[in-house]
């Protein structure tokens, strides 16, 4: 899945299917009998991305201060957003639309912001009146910078001001 991420981010959707498998050291057979088509492959690395960050939140919250486990889970939430615009065009093109693919990506993403904000919030890092739904959606429109080829960067930038934001007046 790794190298599947990595050569859409590099080439886009139509990235070499040999490339992948010659990347990823498995035989073409192989890469066909669990992803027979494109869109399959694109979906499963949409998948992957979203199964990352929810584990991501209770790796962090394990390893981590409530206040870096909860920027650390922003940054690669940037990460996951650079991926999915990447592939978002594919995924519009699957039968039906994507809208079964995100509507349950989108609950995992909720469970997640949830958690480490409640986490943040109780151990006096982040303000009380904080809704991890809006910190979500601020998070959603920081990556919408996505327009110019440094956006990463912003974002990353944006992401320690929201964190700043969100703490508790003093």
């Amino acid at each position: 899945m790794e190298v599947a991420k990595q050569e859409f981010t590099r080439s886009g959707t139509n990235a070499s299917l040999d490339d992948i498998v010659r990347e990823a050291g498995v035989g073409a057979g192989t890469l066909y009998r669990h992803f027979p088509t494109r869109e399959a492959l694109i979906e499963a690395v949409y998948r992957t991305e979203v199964e990352k960050l929810a584990a991501a939140e209770k790796k962090f919250s394990e390893t981590m201060r409530p206040i870096e486990a909860l920027r650390a889970w922003m940054l690669l939430f940037v990460d996951y957003i650079a991926t999915k615009q990447i592939i978002a065009p594919a995924l519009n093109t699957l039968v039906g639309g994507p809208s079964k693919l995100y509507e349950g990506s989108r609950g995992h993403i909720q469970e997640a912001i949830d958690a480490l904000v409640k986490r943040a919030i109780k151990n006096g890092d982040i303000r009380k009146d904080l809704d991890p739904f809006d910190l979500l959606r601020a998070l959603i429109g920081v990556s919408n910078v996505a327009s110019s080829p440094d956006w990463q960067q912003s974002a990353r930038r944006l992401v320690d001001i929201l964190i700043t934001g969100s703490r508790p007046a003093k």
